[in-house]
């Protein structure tokens, strides 16, 4: 007796059967899209951890690995430095009067057999408030002829309202820490003491766009030119229309560019016209203009896309399968090739040898049921060299995680921000941007790269 989960036998000359067949597996390739979509998450797409479904399959809890919490024996502890003595204000001194054991007096000071006092420094902020100058321009009447003569004062001083210290911290409040423009204004007024309106914020931003114009021309003349460069796009908003937010880094700089198109045009407006070195991106199709030879596709891409066509299920699965096994050996190769425990040739034999296993299962997945699975195989295929770069140049890693770092900040901005409203406002966030992860990457302070800035161009402009 056929229940209701039992196949139906169809006939095989039978051309309504044929089409029934033929309906029931274009339903069951329905079936697992929709189960795709439903089941997509940080795992398997390019979904944030934080916007993960509740039926998202929860991490595997650690094993517990015996030892106490803590540092482990043999770690090196971290502790508060001490200031040098030349930045301590004050200095309370605690001396012994009497001896603890005979009650004799004690010298007050110091003899050489005494040992050094040991320190304790308690670090405090006093009440904050700005330094105001105020300038005046007197009057004096000559007691010859009774003239009125007028003293000036100089055009450079009567051009700012705000000092060049307080305009770049204005500007580090925004682009490092990301605070609205109200927020700033709130600030100032009630931990600095002063007054201040939403459009001397923005003049002051626009300032701070034009004293950074050379660092950001600086920064980007050496990321196009830079032998190797992670790069990224994030979506971002101008006046209410889609823009795309683009980065290129390597370990010493980074440069942001606010593009209308996250296509060619928008990635040529990043490096220019004529692509040098080699980049290290996702598979978008903005990429696929750069040569094959300079190019290193980003394996944690890879990774969710063979984990999506494996819980897909169907007869693409199995190629699913064997991506993820390939992508757990090449980490584990690059691992410790990372950590010095083999070296360039030892790991370029390894990858050449997963590399022709990949390929194999590639060419066959061409031919695959599974149309999706079949055009993937095909897809990557196509772009096979630029998977496996990283094993022969140096600087060059299997992910873009660098480049997904330093635009980490640019989207949490935008969270916040919503974007900005006029081209102004976008120039302002690609320069501020580019010297704040550039200073970072240096270990310098954005802080003093902002105030010098604003100081030689002030000095500039009113030279």
């Amino acid at each position: 007796m056929e229940t209701a989960h039992d196949t139906p036998e169809f006939s095989t000359g039978c051309p309504e059967c044929a089409r029934l067949r033929k309906r029931i597996e274009e339903l069951e390739a329905l079936v697992r899209e929709l189960l795709q979509r439903l089941n997509r998450n940080s795992s398997n797409s390019s979904i944030p951890p934080s916007a993960n479904p509740l039926n998202a399959p929860k991490r595997p809890p650690r094993k517990p690995s015996g030892r106490k919490r803590g540092g482990q024996p043999g770690h090196r502890g971290h502790f508060r430095q001490q200031v040098p003595a030349e930045r301590v204000d004050e200095v309370v001194e605690y001396v012994p009067e009497t001896c603890s054991e005979c009650r004799a007096d004690l010298p007050r000071q110091a003899s050489p057999e005494d040992p050094a006092p040991r320190r304790h420094q308690v670090a405090e902020l006093p009440p904050l408030a700005a330094v105001v100058t105020e300038h005046q321009a007197h009057s004096r009447t000559c007691p010859c002829c009774g003239k009125v003569n007028r003293a000036e004062i100089p055009p450079g001083v009567l051009a700012h309202t705000i000092g060049p210290r307080l305009a770049a911290t204005m500007s580090c409040f925004s682009g490092v820490y990301r605070l609205s423009r109200r927020s700033i204004e709130e600030i100032l007024e009630t931990v600095f003491g002063v007054p201040a309106s939403l459009g001397s914020i923005m003049a002051l931003e626009m300032q701070t766009s034009a004293s950074l114009a050379s660092h950001f021309e600086s920064a980007e003349a050496e990321i196009r030119s830079a032998p190797v460069k992670n790069v990224d796009e994030t979506g971002w908003r101008m006046g209410g229309v889609r823009r795309w937010l683009w980065t290129a880094a390597n370990s010493t700089a980074a440069v942001f560019r606010i593009s209308g198109s996250r296509g060619r045009a928008g990635l040529e407006a990043l490096l220019g016209d004529r692509i040098e070195g080699v980049v290290v991106s996702d598979r978008w199709s903005a990429y696929s203009g750069v040569d094959l030879d300079r190019r290193q596709v980003c394996w944690a891409h890879l990774m969710r896309d063979f984990q999506k066509i494996l819980e897909r299920g169907g007869p693409g699965a199995a190629i699913g399968q064997s991506g993820l096994e390939v992508a757990e050996c090449l980490f584990a190769d690059w691992w410790e090739f990372r950590d010095g425990k083999i070296d360039r040739e030892r790991l370029i034999s390894r990858i050449d040898r997963i590399r022709d296993e990949l390929e194999s299962e590639l060419k066959l997945g061409c031919r695959s049921p599974d149309k999706k699975a079949a055009r993937f195989c095909r897809r990557l295929l196509k772009i096979y060299p630029a998977l496996w770069r990283f094993s022969r140049v140096r600087g060059v890693e299997p992910t873009n995680n660098h480049g997904e770092r330093i635009l980490r900040h640019g989207v949490m901005w935008r969270k916040t921000s919503f974007g900005n409203q006029c081209q102004g406002g976008a120039t302002f966030t690609e320069r501020i941007l580019t010297v704040v992860q550039t200073a970072r990457l240096q270990g310098l302070s954005p802080l003093e790269i902002v105030c010098e800035a604003i100081v030689d161009y002030r000095a500039a402009r009113f030279a």
